[in-house]
């Protein structure tokens, strides 16, 4: 067999391949002969089947797969000895078809493909890296437990008028111009208000209203409204109330420190659980933040030129996975938004170049994360869970997901990695920005 590389491209590559004729029709001789040792063919004797008319029967398949087999070793022979880094897939391709390979004695194929990138990580050092310091003081384990509480609240009926907060029970019928229009209308509908679930001009109408009262509300849809029929048309909304109900907090007690998990409902015991959940969630996302500045800055000190194979591969997967995220959720086929690759290719980018990047440090800088590196992962990530160690056993029952763990513990050696070589700054951060607006 005879090969040539050629260079396309700064990773493009096209390899020239000479296969003689000879060794692949040895090799169908060999298989058809084989065959006819065991297959069958009606009025003849397992054994028996001519020659002739297993070639006849066969030979097209046999010498189609004896072909390809034949290329793809060739193929891998040559990428070997030029030590050539094959990313995705090559596209093999007959060279000339129109010739006749029995003039020649050979068949000739080109194989175009795309190799790995070389990867210099640059210089990490002059990188600035802001991390977030937070406390976590009484006063955030306090604001933490009335959000809990708020998230068990009931609702009791009130004998007042209905104020933020409150949940409303209401009839209402919308029209414009006198005539109602599809959607205006709806009887027992329930809100709290102060969601901001309807336009502000419905909610402040419906506020200071009590049980039993009507009420004929102006309201004006704003020019970009999803129905299309009312965008920017004025409304008059005749609303009912028909109950109002107050929100009721769960007392700070025993019986609420149950519902939370502590099992004797002592308090403390409560303060001191939601304090370490807190703190957990605290560290996650600042872990977040600085991985991000992390990989940002790996990506800033690393130009490549990175293969559209790969590019386009990843973006395959991730519109795959965002059809099957819809799937999960219930969405039939009909109902889905159009799900175009195009749309995740800036984040195919960013992680292929992301995952070279990694690979390289991993190799050179030793980073493969040990087994124990993993477990602690894994047990970290338990712990956020009512019954961690039945957890901990579920991810090592599960191959993919424990993968993703070994994947995630790998970057976590690189953040540190990273950490131990850029400027890192600790910044006083506020509790609330941290984590985001909480009511």
């Amino acid at each position: 067999m005879a090969a040539n590389v050629e260079t396309l491209g700064a990773l493009a590559r096209r390899v020239s391949m000479t296969v003689p004729l000879k060794d692949v029709e040895q090799q169908v001789d060999a298989r058809l002969k084989k065959l006819a040792r065991d297959v069958r063919m009606p009025g003849f004797r397992p054994g028996k089947v001519p020659m002739k008319l297993i070639a006849q029967t066969y030979g097209p398949q046999v010498r189609s797969e004896v072909l390809g087999e034949t290329v793809q070793k060739s193929f891998n022979q040559v990428v070997r000895e030029a030590n050539l880094k094959v990313a995705g897939y090559p596209k093999i391709e007959p060279k000339n078809e129109k010739q006749a390979p029995e003039a020649s004695g050979a068949l000739e194929f080109d194989a175009t493909f795309e190799v790995f990138p070389e990867v210099k990580v640059g210089d990490i050092a002059g990188k600035s890296i802001e991390r977030p310091a937070v406390g976590v003081s009484d006063a955030e384990v306090d604001k933490t437990i009335e959000i809990l509480r708020k998230q068990r609240q009931r609702f009791v009926a009130a004998s007042r008028a209905a104020q933020d907060g409150d949940r409303l029970v209401i009839d209402f019928a919308g029209t414009i111009d006198g005539v109602p229009f599809e959607g205006g209308r709806a009887e027992g509908f329930a809100l709290v208000l102060g969601e901001g679930r309807l336009l502000p001009e419905f909610e402040a109408g419906a506020r200071g209203m009590a049980a039993g009262e009507t009420k004929n509300v102006d309201v004006k849809f704003p020019d970009d409204y999803q129905g299309k029929d009312v965008a920017g048309k004025k409304a008059v909304f005749a609303i009912t109330v028909k109950s109002v109900e107050q929100p009721e907090l769960p007392a700070l007690d025993a019986a609420f420190a149950k519902q939370l998990g502590v099992a004797d409902g002592d308090l403390a015991k409560m303060r001191t659980e939601v304090k370490a959940n807190v703190e957990r969630e605290v560290k996650k996302r600042v872990d977040a933040r600085v991985k991000q500045q992390v990989l940002q800055a790996l990506l800033d000190a690393t130009p490549l030129e990175l293969p559209k194979s790969l590019i386009e591969m990843e973006t395959q997967e991730l519109a795959q996975r965002a059809v099957a995220d819809l799937q999960q959720r219930g969405l039939r086929p009909e109902q889905m938004p159009p799900v175009e690759p195009k749309m995740f290719e800036e984040t195919a980018t960013r992680r292929v170049a992301l995952g070279l990047i990694i690979n390289e440090l991993a190799q050179r800088e030793g980073l493969k994360p040990k087994p124990a590196e993993v477990r602690e992962l894994v047990e970290q990530e338990a712990q956020s869970y009512e019954n961690p160690a039945e957890v901990v056993k579920w991810f090592y029952m599960q191959p993919q997901r424990l993968s993703e763990m070994e994947s995630a513990a790998l970057e976590a050696n690189v953040v540190k990695w990273v950490l131990s070589k850029a400027q890192v700054n600790d910044k006083q951060t506020p509790f609330d920005e941290l984590m985001g607006a909480q009511s």
